[in-house]
């Protein structure tokens, strides 16, 4: 957006000053925008000193909120990580801010202003949505409450100087642009809203709630009526119980727990499960609690673990594994373990021959080098690398559908690992044991081994760490392997899922393949007998009634909260019931961290509330088939295309031609292959 420069002289001195800044700010900008790109870097230490003079004033946010689109147009961002704000991670602007470096808290600053015009409508951006830069912010300013309440620190104050007042002038903006007085109420419901998914990783939810808890037991900040729903999130963390309520620490706790008679165990442990089957969150007390119930019988460890008659019966099966999973996995450093522990026994899934094995030998495996010194450096060193892997393998067959892409391009990678651990759990197991102990991974491709030492690079351009511990030593070998299948195919013709993905995910993937996009063009293609194929083979009224087995692989075309087409992503079909409401609705597996979106045009994709189990997404069968861009299915099974009412086609046709399909229109009519 174009803006002018304000006009000094036309209020007080402070606003003359800011108008003066800014029409220097504005000269900086132009030329670094007019420099050649050599001669940037040196017009560049220009316009980031006036900024920061302009955001040091009363008024400097909303100015550079103004000129955030010119600032990036300019080159601002050129050559640095903030060139991308797509991959920003919300955890590391605390780093930046408190920076001795004024450049790296300015542009940090600058880009925290340029997206909160992005979420306001006010800059329309090619890499990020209204809605993606509004998730953003949110958690920026959760993990950052200590910048909108509190004072700064001494060690702030030696470190930064006046610049320390940047960050807070920042932050008094964003959050009244966002919503002051019910900041900490949607940052609780946004809490709320991402627990409900149980992903694996809950570090960035602890981090929100211990920033809470902390302006809560302030009392020189006042939160008014906000912040009332916090106190379940509070104490699930700090004092699920009556003997850890004041959060004594974890030494005085196993004291306590030491004079405990039955009664007051059997308290104990229901209080834990109770906390962490509301929350998803594990207290870092029920892994001491767990520890010492090892010695108290299977009975109280069941109740501590929440178990079901299902979940009773596995443990009492396999009772000397449990145990040793709790004293090789479970500490007060891991534990999410317990939770992972708790939901892999209601799965049932040891009584598959070959998981009890696969889970033994996980527990005495022998880690590599480099997979020891990748999850310290990941998770610290707080635990083994043994303990911290053994935490992740139970959170990932706990919790299939918890796993996460992070913020890096392996959604496939992803994909596969939940799709194994929900379905092939020692397969999983198996591809675990081969990375962390080998280093390498061998896959086959159409009879040939691929080695994932042996391929050039993959989708990813650097290492993700960002990822839970299973993920983080898997996904670089699955991600190099997945894109060798792929140059496998560079010479045939259409898209090359059509052969990497059964290959790559497994047996049960379907050989059958549609796609309602042609590779070269980019232009929609058959879309009526697509639409009908899908219907065929996925909704129960015309495919006989014949429930998913398997989970199965199939792409969707992302859009923003606008409709516009963002990218193709990979996710899993689950299955296809009829929700609560009596609508039919397509279940599945988002990879992307957060599955609930605003795609648009009406288009929102369900966590919670529709018949949705831990970790799925779901939206009606029309809408997700309007997205819908490859599927597999079994050609074997019956093919006939369903004989839907043209109508019904219709809709889904208007959802696709209203976002993603609007510049993909063949000439001519799209329903030129229509049948009955």
């Amino acid at each position: 957006m174009t803006t002018q420069p304000d006009q000094p002289g036309t209020g007080g001195p402070a606003e003359d000053k800011l108008a003066g800044l800014v029409a220097k700010l504005d000269e900086a900008t132009a030329l670094l925008a007019d420099a050649r790109e050599f001669a940037k870097p040196g017009k560049l230490p220009r316009v980031l000193d006036t900024a920061r003079r302009v955001l040091l004033q009363e008024g400097g946010g909303a100015a550079i909120e103004a000129r955030a689109e010119a600032l990036e147009t300019a080159g601002v961002f050129q050559g640095s990580d903030w060139a991308a704000p797509q991959f920003l991670v919300p955890s590391l602007t605390t780093q930046a801010l408190k920076s001795a470096d004024a450049n790296t808290v300015v542009i940090e600053a600058i880009s925290e202003l340029r997206l909160l015009a992005v979420a306001k409508g006010e800059y329309r951006h090619a890499q990020v949505s209204a809605e993606q830069a509004h998730h953003y912010l949110t958690q920026v300013i959760a993990l950052n409450l200590w910048l909108l309440f509190g004072a700064p620190s001494e060690a702030e104050r030696e470190t930064q100087g006046r610049l320390a007042a940047l960050p807070r002038r920042l932050f008094a903006h964003l959050a009244q642009r966002i919503g002051y007085e019910h900041i900490i109420d949607k940052l609780i419901a946004e809490i709320w809203r991402i627990l409900q998914q149980r992903p694996i990783q809950v570090e960035p939810v602890k981090l929100m709630i211990t920033q809470i808890a902390i302006c809560q037991a302030d009392p020189s900040i006042d939160l008014g009526a906000s912040g009332q729903g916090a106190d379940r999130l509070v104490s699930s963390l700090y004092g699920p119980t009556h003997a850890c309520r004041e959060d004594p620490g974890v030494d005085v706790y196993r004291e306590r727990l030491a004079g405990m008679d039955a009664t007051a165990l059997q308290a104990e442990a229901t209080g834990f499960a109770r906390a962490m089957h509301d929350t998803g969150l594990v207290s870092p007390y029920h892994p001491v609690l767990l520890r010492h119930l090892i010695e108290h019988g299977d009975q109280l460890l069941s109740e501590a673990l929440g178990l079901s008659s299902t979940g009773r019966d596995c443990l009492l099966c396999y009772r000397e594994l449990v145990h040793a999973l709790i004293r090789g996995g479970v500490h007060p450093a891991t534990p999410q373990a317990v939770y992972g522990l708790a939901l892999m026994l209601e799965r049932g899934i040891l009584y598959q021959p070959p998981v009890a094995p696969a889970m033994w030998r996980q527990l005495g495996l022998s880690l590599s080098a480099w997979s020891q010194a990748r999850l310290d450096l990941a998770f610290g060193e707080t635990v083994s690398p043994r303990a911290r892997l053994l935490e992740g393998v139970l959170c990932m067959l706990g919790l299939p559908l918890g796993v996460g892409q992070g913020n890096n391009p392996t959604c496939q990678s992803a994909r596969a690992l939940s799709m194994w651990a929900y379905n092939d759990p020692d397969y999983l197991l198996q591809m675990v044991a081969w990375a962390a102990r080998d280093d390498e991974i061998i896959m086959h491709f159409e009879g040939q081994p691929i080695s994932s030492m042996a391929s050039i690079g993959g989708v990813a351009t650097e290492l993700p760490m960002d990822l839970d511990p299973v993920s983080l030593i898997v996904v670089p070998h699955l991600d190099r392997i997945y894109a060798e299948m792929g140059r496998r195919c560079i010479d045939r013709e259409g898209d090359p899922h059509r052969w990497v993905n059964p290959e790559f995910h497994g047996w049960w993937s379907g050989r059958g393949f549609r796609i309602n996009v042609d590779v070269a063009s980019g232009k929609l293609v058959e879309l009526d007998s697509f639409l009908r194929h899908f219907y065929a083979s996925y909704h129960p009224y015309y495919n006989g009634n014949q429930p998913l087995i398997h989970p199965q692989p199939a792409g969707i075309a992302v859009t923003d909260s606008a409709a516009r087409f963002i990218g193709w992503h990979a996710i899993t079909l689950l299955r296809v019931n009829l929700d609560p409401g009596g609508e039919m609705r397509v279940y599945f597996y988002n990879p992307n961290n957060d599955s609930g979106q605003d795609w648009g045009d009406g288009v929102r994709v369900s966590t919670a509330g529709h018949g949705e189990r831990f970790g799925e997404a779901s939206l009606p069968f029309e809408q997700f088939a309007s997205r819908l861009y490859i599927f597999h299915h079994d050609p074997l099974e019956r093919g006939e295309l369903a004989r839907v009412e043209r109508d019904e086609l219709d809709r889904v046709i208007g959802y696709l031609e209203r976002s993603w399909g609007a510049d993909r229109l063949p000439p001519g009519n799209l329903q030129a292959d229509a049948g009955p």
